[in-house]
């Protein structure tokens, strides 16, 4: 077995060389950045494991997409739910974008006890 691996000498130590592949990242949105916070402080195993297989972005990015697109199923049906329609938004914007936000928040406070903090 031919092991090609490289050492440092770090004070009275020898320290393999290693190093990870390159792999193609795009910026994670707030969902995907969220949950490499909560790895990162509350789940440092799962965390570390990801790190060393190289599956920690791919991970994020998944959340990233999963959450996105959960948000935006969730979002109609909640709103038509809740009765809020485009005449609300034309007869009382301000009362709209209040349901509107409220509706979100609701939304994604079950995206973060579902993908996020799961």
């Amino acid at each position: 077995m031919e092991n090609n691996l490289t050492y440092t000498r770090s004070g009275d130590y020898w320290v393999p060389d290693l190093e990870l592949s390159q792999q193609e990242t795009q910026p994670l949105g707030k969902y995907g950045r969220m949950r490499k916070q909560y790895l990162k402080e509350h789940r440092p195993v799962l965390w570390n494991s990801l790190i060393l297989s190289e599956q920690l972005y791919p991970h994020l990015a998944e959340i990233e997409e999963t959450a996105n697109r959960r948000l935006e199923q969730m979002m109609p049906q909640m709103a038509q739910t809740a009765g809020v329609t485009e005449e609300l938004k034309a007869s009382d914007p301000m009362k709209w974008v209040g349901l509107m936000n409220s509706l979100k928040a609701q939304a994604e406070e079950v995206i973060l006890t579902e993908l996020i903090y799961a």
